[in-house]
């Protein structure tokens, strides 16, 4: 594994709490990008044992199989590979100094928990995705959630980057949402309004770098305009402190209300106050989001 640059607590947190996100960069190398490459190949032909990932017919080449793939929500249910870099312990070091900065002193047990993995392709000529805030999707009761962007290509403007609004974070203000009118640069998600977006700022990178970001930070991507892929590793965290009020596929299909603690998550680092309550894996919880069928294949 390349060489973990160690970034002192004070120079993390203070980068996190005032922007909303920094980049670690060489966090991962060439074998371990690999490794994520060839995984996302393996799910996207339905290796895994998966309702949503059935295996594909063997004339579809890789190309194609990653064609279609928008987003695989969800894969270290059922992937070891994925799951292992959820809990990558260049991943962990960097979580255990940031979800909490934002606390007054003592206030966090230093405690992470994942509770979403996102593996995405963006081929050439795909779109991308509008404005919006992870904590809308994910709501936290401490304002903890956070993203950890694993760039497996190199990330540029012409790929589709992330591009990030520093500092929106800091209200605490979930802005509204509607649906947009621009198919061709963005996926059918909708977009957050009632901001001034004109210090967007974009963020490239270099693959096996990770870029990190707080879930009330405005975020987007345009589309892909290049010849090259921009695959990515995405999963969220969150202080082991605040309970998740979300519910899984299965759970909705069976009526549940989203109050109680779901527990389809497991401990990065530190301590879980929750720990007697257990841990549980949905029954169906791994989900392909694919391109409409309308998506631009031009670009």
């Amino acid at each position: 594994m390349a060489a973990n640059p160690r970034l002192e607590r004070s120079a993390a947190a203070e980068a996190y709490v005032e922007h909303g996100f920094f980049v670690a960069e060489g966090l991962f190398g060439a074998d371990e990008l690999a490794e994520l490459k060839t995984d996302l190949i393996r799910l996207a032909r339905g290796e895994y044992p998966c309702k949503s990932l059935q295996p594909l017919p063997a004339g579809i080449d890789d190309a194609q199989a990653l064609e279609r793939i928008l987003c695989i929500h969800m894969p270290h249910f059922v992937s070891p590979v994925v799951k292992r870099y959820t809990s990558h312990p260049a991943i962990a070091e960097i979580l255990g100094q940031i979800v909490g900065a934002h606390m007054a002193d003592g206030l966090w047990n230093g405690g992470v928990k994942c509770m979403q993995s996102m593996f995405f392709a963006k081929p050439p000529g795909k779109p991308g995705q509008a404005w919006h805030q992870d904590e809308v999707f994910i709501p936290t009761r401490d304002r903890s959630l956070c993203g950890a962007w694993i760039a497996i290509d190199d990330a540029t403007i012409d790929n589709g980057c992330l591009w990030v609004l520093p500092g929106s974070h800091r209200p605490g203000v979930l802005y509204p949402m509607r649906e947009h009118d621009r198919p061709d640069e963005f996926d059918v998600s909708p977009e957050s309004i009632g901001f001034d977006a004109a210090a967007e700022v974009p963020v490239e990178l270099k693959a096996g770098s990770v870029l990190f970001f707080n879930g009330y930070l405005l975020h987007r991507s345009k589309k892909n305009v290049s010849d090259r892929y921009r695959r990515a590793l995405v999963n969220h965290y969150m202080s082991t402190q605040s309970i998740l009020t979300w519910c899984m596929d299965d759970e909705v299909d069976a009526g549940a209300m989203c109050y109680g603690d779901n527990r389809a998550v497991h401990v990065v680092c530190g301590d879980d106050p929750y720990a007697e309550y257990g841990y549980r894996t949905p029954t169906n919880a791994v989900w392909l989001r694919e391109y409409a069928a309308d998506d631009s294949d031009e670009g």
